[in-house]
């Protein structure tokens, strides 16, 4: 029987202070254990004395609680789905719509939907989802960003941090990363871990990077997730992430699962499951409408704004 099964069975079961010995009662309280969720105690000094004798353990159950959760396969990407058709966001950016204007990502199929209504009613060129104005200069654009920061919007913080480290500001970018990553935001869990690891902005810390990494997949960042599996110190854990990311659709990580298919470290069966998951994966984001603007904003991508200049146009001409 392993150390951590003795301590359950000794302290947890027995709903007594792992160190002085004192049963719960009606004035005694037991506290868990911060760390782990094996032993109680019935004070601060108790935890103190016996911490010597539990860290250890204490250390391995820590460890297995964080593995439970790292490799839990996420119910979605970190995108989520589109706030108006409710399908899953594709994780391929140019197949989306950052609207500063309310912090949504917007699918291409409903952002061209919306470009349709409003030429059909000769509406103003207007958000999707909160029919604020689309912005007609860049400072009108970067002013509504600015709005969503001023009220602690996640994903507005992010963004604006990637502003900063585009303009080579790497401090300003890890402060606004560090506020959205506490708001819960996983793209800046992820820029976070590449600023620790890079030393930019913050003094290099593989061991935050590394949490910053963890955050970001669990949260369903599948770029996350195939970076872990490529850093992963046995093929076991590597091959854990891998999976994760291909049901998430994750390209990478199917074409890495092919190469250790051909290299004989995947079987037949597996990988095979595996091409099943990413595709349906794939299909999950697909839809008639999402198709029909894919073709229209072919070969690049146009922001809002352009493509209904590239609408209203011909009207204008009449």
């Amino acid at each position: 029987m392993s150390s951590v099964n003795l301590e359950a069975g000794g302290a947890a079961d027995m709903m007594c202070c792992a160190s002085c010995g004192k049963s719960e009662v009606d004035d005694i309280k037991l506290i868990t254990c911060d760390g782990c969720d094996i032993v109680k105690y019935c004070s601060n000094k108790c935890q103190q004395e016996h911490r010597s004798q539990h860290d250890a353990t204490c250390k391995e159950r820590a460890a297995e609680l964080r593995d439970e959760i790292l490799f839990q396969q996420p119910e979605g990407s970190h995108l989520g789905d589109c706030p108006i058709c409710f399908l899953p966001l594709s994780i391929d950016p140019q197949k989306s719509t950052f609207m500063g204007c309310c912090s949504k990502i917007i699918c291409q199929g409903c952002a061209y939907a919306n470009t349709l209504r409003q030429r059909e009613e000769n509406l103003e060129p207007a958000c999707a989802f909160c029919r604020h104005p689309l912005p007609k200069t860049q400072k009108e654009s970067e002013m509504n960003k600015m709005k969503r920061v001023e009220v602690n919007d996640p994903f507005a913080l992010q963004y604006v941090g990637v502003k900063h480290k585009v303009e080579g500001d790497h401090e300003k970018a890890f402060q606004y990363w560090a506020k959205a990553a506490e708001l819960g935001d996983a793209i800046a869990h992820y820029y976070l871990s590449v600023s620790y690891r890079e030393g930019k902005g913050v003094e290099k810390d593989e061991k935050k990077g590394r949490y910053h990494l963890e955050e970001a997949a669990i949260a369903g960042h599948p770029g996350a997730r195939y970076n872990l599996a490529v850093n992963e110190v046995t093929f076991e854990r590597a091959l854990k992430h891998l999976i994760i990311a291909v049901n998430l659709g994750c390209d990478r990580s199917i074409q890495m699962l092919k190469e250790c298919y051909k290299d004989g470290l995947v079987s037949k069966e597996g990988f095979a499951a595996a091409l099943r998951a990413h595709q349906a994966a794939a299909d999950a984001t697909k839809s008639s409408q999402r198709e029909v603007a894919a073709k229209f904003y072919a070969p690049q991508k146009s922001s809002q704004r352009e493509v209904a200049a590239k609408f209203y146009a011909p009207q204008q001409g009449k």
